[in-house]
């Protein structure tokens, strides 16, 4: 039996779950690697507030660059969060020969192709398992279990915030602002939530999802982000009439050799498996072009599942190191290519939803299709609503594929016909075919 000496820098919420999940189970992760984990270090700023947890004394400690320079500490857990003091924790550790363990998905987004490089440069590891996904094991998945797949595509609902949001808007028919004030009393959503509801944190997750999927680093400008804020109750209820369901989904996909990334609200088929995702869960649905389709379903955050995910690297992490091994799997996937190229966000080809609001007199479609027409856009459905009081009618289109940059042209066009009564409201459609 070895022991391995761990030092956390950050005790909060995943900290707490990290140690606690030691604590509970340290001694069957012994039995069954033959690595006994110590928690020999946690520095926090705040090392006096209570955490539900008991830590013997000496433990404990303010100072976090003491953990990280600490000759008997093997492995450091980052778990201060942001990009900033995190990412000065990190390299220090890598240049030091400790691989790191980390939750933290901006500071990979933000500074993956620095940390890799330097890991590698060093001989040792970056391991991230927490950052995406929670407690779903989906990065594990892609460089062990689907290690021998070209990936074709990933869609993933990767924030928990917004499927809570989306889930209670469509089942309650509550306005998006009331159901968000609900995640914020509950904790699901920060205060203030924009990271969240504008695809940010998906976002994030995403472009660590598509490196180790593509092989090299993707920066955050690659991946177009729209999030879900202010989304109306009217287009849940449209979309459930069509037979869909609304998820803000991260979609990564190879287009002969050219990566298609973004993240956006979608309307995804009620008989799918991903529409039955609900509440605060997570999904993330791979197609490999041998194994096929595979899905993956879980918590994706809190403090036992997130800790759950954090604990499976410190035991790989410290399996590696006690091996001799070197440079890991998490690292060398994602230097594999210096660059990738990537679609261009107006010729990607999509089918959407649009939902227009037409003065309710002869020619005004016959306008509309018009302008969808020039723009090579095919029709496949149009539904019109009840008019309103105001002669205003509801019309809701759901078309076949098309360039984003003709949806682009044409909604500008639409939007200023004189018939036109409010802005035009379009969402991608995914038939996962």
């Amino acid at each position: 039996m070895k022991d391995i000496r761990i030092g956390i820098l950050g005790f909060g919420t995943v900290g707490a779950g990290v140690v606690e999940g030691i604590q509970k189970n340290g001694a069957l992760m012994a039995e069954r690697t033959g690595i006994a984990p110590v928690v020999a270090k946690i520095a926090d700023l705040d090392i006096t507030t209570d955490r539900g947890l008991t830590v013997e004394a000496g433990v404990l400690t303010t100072d976090a660059m003491s953990v990280i320079t600490d000759e008997n500490i093997d492995v450091i857990v980052e778990l201060v969060g942001g990009t900033t003091i995190a990412r000065t924790f990190t390299l220090e550790a890598l240049k030091q020969g400790k691989p790191v363990i980390t939750a933290n998905k901006a500071l990979l987004a933000d500074h993956g192709e620095e940390i890799y490089k330097v890991a590698r440069e060093n001989n040792t590891g970056i391991y991230y398992e927490a950052a995406v996904g929670g407690g779903i094991p989906i990065l594990r998945s892609q460089r062990a279990g689907l290690i021998g797949n070209q990936i074709e595509s990933i869609y993933g609902i990767l924030n928990g915030t917004c499927n809570y949001i989306l889930t209670r808007m469509e089942r309650e028919g509550l306005p998006f602002d009331e159901i968000l004030a609900d995640a914020q009393a509950l904790g699901y959503a920060e205060t203030p939530p924009d990271l969240d509801i504008d695809g940010i944190d998906t976002a994030h997750k995403a472009v660590v999802l598509a490196s180790m999927a593509y092989g090299a680093p993707v920066p955050m400008d690659a991946c177009p982000t729209k999030g879900i804020r202010g989304l109306e109750a009217s287009e849940i209820a449209n979309a459930d009439e069509l037979g869909y369901q609304i998820k803000l989904l991260a979609i990564i996909k190879d287009n002969d050799g050219e990566v298609e990334l973004s993240v956006e609200p979608t309307l995804v088929p009620k008989g799918h498996m991903i529409a039955s995702v609900a509440d605060s869960f997570n999904a993330v649905f791979v197609k490999g072009d041998i194994v096929d389709d595979t899905m993956y379903y879980g918590r994706g955050a809190g403090r036992l599942p997130t800790g759950s995910a954090v604990i499976g690297d410190i035991m790989e992490a410290a399996s590696d190191k006690l091996s001799g091994k070197g440079v890991p799997v998490s690292v060398t996937m994602m230097l594999q290519k210096e660059t990738l190229t990537y679609c261009s966000a107006e010729n990607i080809e999509k089918r959407c939803y649009i939902r227009l609001c037409l003065e309710d007199k002869p020619g005004s479609m016959a306008k509309v299709m018009n302008i969808f027409g020039a723009h090579n856009i095919s029709i496949a459905s149009v539904v019109q609503k009840e008019v309103h009081a105001s002669g205003a009618a509801p019309v809701v289109i759901l078309t076949q594929e098309a360039k984003e940059s003709e949806f682009v042209a044409a909604i500008a066009e639409i939007e200023a016909l004189d018939v036109s009564c409010c802005a035009p409201i379009r969402m991608r459609l995914e038939d996962f075919e």
